[in-house]
């Protein structure tokens, strides 16, 4: 809050409490009763949260904020400038850094969000959990598949008109299933470097937590469903079905009994969503032209490659 107050001036600031049972009500109005603030009745996750606080909001742009942000000076004039550049803009992301080690890129976005064939998600400056130090490598404003959810710019009009995100996602992959969507539509996603801020991390869900990784596995599955073209859907999933089971035959061999029984239960759990899934999507733009053509699964733990610049045709 401290750097959000000093560095933005040009905004309303809201805090949505998604049903919090500490005394974190009581500490926004005690120490900042100028901050907007909407209690929920419960916690609906990350994605409903904000669909539940959104609506409650008018204004021409929202700014999707983690509460693990620190913002730094001029952090959000360069992502209104992008909004308004260009119709066809209707989301962007700032450069995300780690707030522990200041001049490395954070793993929640990195320098703009790509997505691979088989939807495993990477970043300029991540791949899996290889993070690259910031030396000003990826400086260029560019389009990109995804915008990280802890700090995205949207014009709200396009958020509310593509459905804003998946509640049933609940958290993780939710705002890469958003961005799909809204590039389905004919719009673009852009990175913009000249915006920083520094994303603690893990705050909700820990890494290693089985909620995480069931999640993440589940969501991933639910997204290519609703959003590979139809005739892409059926040879592209069972091809992830197989990743996955070598992913948590790993984890079974490695003894982490905990992760691989949460992989299982993403698909059961997958399964149970489809014909939820099946009526989101109907009538719904689908393509893939913005995915990265190739494996990343093939390139970093099979190749050796590390950095996104290391990727062909990146």
């Amino acid at each position: 809050m401290p750097s959000i107050l000093k560095y933005t001036q040009e905004a309303a600031i809201w805090v949505a409490d998604n049903g919090s049972t500490d005394d974190s009500v009581i500490f926004i109005k005690s120490e900042y009763p100028q901050v907007n603030l909407l209690v929920l009745n419960q916690n609906h996750g990350f994605a409903e949260g904000y669909n539940q606080a959104l609506n409650h909001i008018s204004a021409d742009y929202y700014v999707l904020l983690n509460s693990d942000v620190e913002v730094t000076e001029n952090w959000l004039n360069p992502l209104i400038y992008q909004l308004e550049s260009s119709a066809k803009v209707v989301a962007v992301q700032p450069k995300v850094l780690s707030y522990k080690l200041k001049n490395t890129f954070e793993y929640a976005g990195a320098g703009g969000g790509f997505l691979d064939m088989f939807g495993y998600p990477f970043c300029r400056g991540r791949m899996f959990d290889s993070c690259e130090e910031d030396t000003g490598q990826y400086d260029i404003c560019i389009p990109v598949f995804w915008g990280t959810g802890a700090c995205l710019a949207i014009k709200s009009a396009v958020y509310h008109k593509v459905g804003g995100l998946d509640r049933r996602f609940f958290a993780h992959m939710e705002e890469i299933d958003l961005c799909w969507r809204i590039q389905s539509t004919g719009h673009t996603v852009m990175y913009e470097p000249t915006s920083t801020v520094y994303h603690l991390g893990g705050g909700t869900l820990h890494k290693g937590d089985p909620r995480k990784t069931f999640l993440n596995y589940r969501n991933c599955l639910a997204m290519m469903f609703k959003n590979l073209p139809v005739s892409s859907v059926i040879p592209i999933i069972l091809i992830r079905l197989i990743l996955d089971g070598v992913s948590g035959i790993k984890l079974l061999v490695e003894g982490n009994m905990k992760d691989f029984l949460a992989i299982l239960r993403a698909h059961f759990s997958f399964y149970a969503m489809i014909p939820y899934l099946y009526k989101k999507s109907r009538g719904v733009p689908r393509s893939k032209a913005s995915l990265y053509k190739g494996s990343v699964v093939w390139q970093y733990f099979i190749k050796g490659l590390k950095k996104f610049s290391e990727l062909p045709d990146a």
